[in-house]
């Protein structure tokens, strides 16, 4: 929690909601506590039962939505893989640059960067990307790392009304959605995303995502095909 508490202190315009998907040990006292502490920063959304990553991003983003009405919204895995000092970089990038619409942390493991991955999931995590990118026909490099900024437009709200198909690789399906939003508008995804080589990402012990996992997602890519882009031209 100290890690929140000096981002929070230090982070006075950014809001954090904290989506609790059904926690049956200490979480809600600790995410409560914290809220208590900066009551106009710290939100907890509490949720009776789990539902999975998928579903608690996707109801948190609408939550914040409708409640903070954000001109920039996104989410972060709370394990912290990506610092939490990262957030004012890719914001940088939306206030920067009013063409691009979505800003995507990505893990590339150059000199002069901190990216420590296993090597398993990072060999998986190519060919899953190859694989992502042929269906998309997209050149995106990195989908599946959990720092996303998104520039609030009217297309939003309907991108994250439904719930998603894939628990794990939901951010295929938004880049999925937001092609079909656009009339699957390929150039104008392109220049409407901007991924961030980010400076430090640690694979945190203890993730729930397994090798075996890499090859469901593979079925999870061609039912998303099958939804939302078998019909383009």
């Amino acid at each position: 929690m100290d890690a929140f508490r000096q981002f929070l202190t230090c982070s006075a315009p950014t809001r954090i909601l904290f989506v609790d998907d059904g926690s049956y040990d200490n979480t809600t006292a600790l995410l409560e506590t914290l809220s208590g502490e900066f009551p106009e920063q710290a939100k907890v959304l509490r949720r009776s039962t789990n539902q999975g990553k998928a579903e608690a991003v996707r109801v948190g983003i609408v939550h914040a939505l409708v409640n903070f009405r954000p001109e920039i919204v996104g989410f972060w895995d709370a394990d912290l893989a990506t610092p939490l000092e990262l957030v004012s970089n890719l914001l940088a990038v939306l206030n920067s640059r009013q063409a691009i619409e979505m800003v995507f942390g990505s893990r590339v493991q150059l000199l002069g960067r901190r990216v420590e991955r296993r090597a398993v999931r990072h060999y998986l995590g190519r060919v899953f990307a190859t694989v992502v990118s042929s269906v998309l026909r997209l050149a995106i490099y990195d989908t599946q790392c959990g720092a996303k900024l998104f520039r609030v437009t009217p297309q939003i709200q309907k991108i994250f009304d439904q719930p998603f198909l894939s628990r794990w690789v939901f951010d295929v399906e938004i880049l999925a959605r937001y092609l079909a939003a656009y009339g699957h508008d390929v150039k104008h995804l392109e220049q409407a995303i901007y991924e961030y080589p980010l400076e430090v990402w640690t694979d945190v012990a203890g993730s729930k995502v397994h090798a075996v996992d890499f090859f469901i997602a593979f079925w999870d890519v061609f039912r998303i095909y099958r939804k939302y882009l078998h019909t383009r031209q």
